[in-house]
């Protein structure tokens, strides 16, 4: 068969970000009937039935950190001052109000908010399992499916045309040495060997309604004061080999004292006595290692997701990411709580975290921040990264070189100038979903998120809006 034949569909983009790191003009990508790149050929003139992309595609970001229901928390929770901890308490009630009928519509816009800015894939950290008295779904009269708020989330990124990785989560645990507590309930299901039934049952149910390259399920450790060693020592002997596997490391001094004086070993080294140190980790935030911590994720092959804006809001502090690049760890990014949602601001704000931890500039080039924000999320979930290069998936952002942000920028530096709202087209398996800001099916995100905010408010704060 040849080339040409296999091309279903062509984009023509003005000027594109080719996988040198270059800036080619007038590159025409044929694309085939998965959304996979077939050609790329630049110095080419459009033809009829191309879709015209003006701007500088580069390939678009994958999302490594998502906890959609934390979209409810943006500018609500910043001016009182506290830490992690006491927002934490706030997030808790939030997660308290969910239903999957208004976790499906806050998550179909989170993520139609991520599409319109350049994310086409998103890893789901997903914990909200069960009831709020932590009963599952599914049991009684109610006609409830067992795995109802995974399936909201499911159908959340079909609506918003998003590739999703969902992460479900073990919870067991309030602490180390700690019950659970009231709120923290409905993330738990008892034992490492329930979740891992419960998980069993969700793959199958996930792949007989979706295609794994739109909805596919990974794994996650909340964390290790959330999941006893004891029920580590379970999760590493019987948890499937395929499944990309999260957890959130060290993301609090707190956390790190707490587990020394529990087990005598820090977060990573205890992930490590339990054989839970592979190449299938992603370690989310890692911001308070040690030297040999590093060393111990290095040596494995892991991956380290960084949340810049999440960490800076949360006061969490800045952690080595130059250190991890230099020890060989491939580096990825998320939005974490979505007190921003901008790939963009997040490639600027891991290099200008390097600048204030180091007091020098210059760590990450633009190219290096591309391949962290596409390549580096797509293999923290297990997914094919996006690019120009034949066989890659046709997944791009199209940036204005022209805005009041941009104007005058070397077209190969735009990482250090763009934010989303220069974002002129999203493409999702050679199909644009979004220009300007505005989703293709979905609209405005901005009354997508409002509508579904009010309509939580109403379930969270009754009294107020009685």
């Amino acid at each position: 068969m040849s080339t040409q034949s296999r091309v279903v569909r062509s984009l023509w983009c003005e000027r594109a970000m080719v996988d040198t790191g270059g800036i080619a003009d007038a590159v025409r990508i044929g694309i085939d009937a998965g959304g996979s790149v077939v050609s790329a050929v630049p110095g080419t003139e459009p033809q009829d039935g191309d879709e015209v992309l003006p701007g500088v595609a580069v390939p678009a970001a994958a999302n490594a950190h998502s906890h959609a229901f934390h979209r409810a928390l943006r500018g609500r929770t910043h001016d009182r001052g506290g830490t992690f901890w006491t927002w934490r308490e706030t997030m808790y009630r939030a997660a308290g109000a969910l239903t999957p009928e208004l976790y499906e519509e806050l998550a179909t816009a989170v993520y139609a908010e991520m599409v319109t800015v350049g994310f086409t894939s998103v890893a789901e950290f997903h914990y909200v399992h069960h009831r709020p008295d932590g009963s599952p779904y599914g049991q009684g009269t109610d006609g409830a499916d067992p795995h109802a708020m995974e399936l909201a989330l499911a159908r959340a990124a079909v609506q918003a045309g998003i590739r999703l990785t969902l992460l479900d989560t073990c919870y067991l645990a309030g602490g180390f040495g700690t019950p659970l507590d009231d709120v923290q309930r409905r993330f738990s299901d008892g034992t490492a060997v329930h979740w891992l039934e419960r998980l069993a049952s969700l793959r199958t149910t996930i792949g007989a309604l979706y295609a794994p390259q739109q909805v596919s399920v990974g794994a996650a450790i909340h964390s290790v004061r959330a999941v006893p060693a004891g029920e580590l020592a379970v999760i590493a002997r019987h948890l499937p080999d395929e499944l990309p596997l999260h957890v959130h490391l060290s993301e609090q001094h707190a956390e790190n004292e707490e587990c020394l004086r529990a087990t005598g070993r820090t977060p990573t080294g205890l992930l490590q006595h339990h054989g839970l140190v592979t190449d299938r980790l992603s370690a989310v935030h890692a911001t308070h290692v040690t030297d040999e911590d590093i060393g111990l994720l290095a040596h494995a092959g892991a991956v380290v997701v960084l949340c810049p804006t999440t960490e800076a809001d949360l006061a969490d502090g800045l952690g080595p990411a130059g250190d991890f690049r230099s020890a060989g760890v491939d580096l990825a990014l998320g939005t974490d709580q979505h007190a921003v949602v901008d790939p963009w601001l997040e490639m600027r704000a891991l290099e200008h975290g390097e600048r204030l931890r180091t007091g020098s500039r210059g760590h990450f080039d633009p190219h290096a921040l591309h391949g962290i924000a596409s390549l580096g999320g797509s293999r923290a979930q297990n997914r094919a990264g996006p690019g120009f290069g034949a066989g890659q998936v046709a997944d791009y952002m199209v940036v204005d070189a022209r805005s009041t942000r941009t104007a005058g920028s070397a077209a190969d530096q735009l990482a250090y100038s763009a934010t989303g709202q220069d974002v002129t087209g999203v493409v999702v398996g050679g199909v644009v979903m979004a220009r300007d800001g505005v989703h293709a099916t979905l609209g405005d995100p901005g009354e997508l998120v409002a509508a579904a905010i009010a309509r939580l408010d109403a379930e969270t704060y009754p009294r107020e809006h009685h």
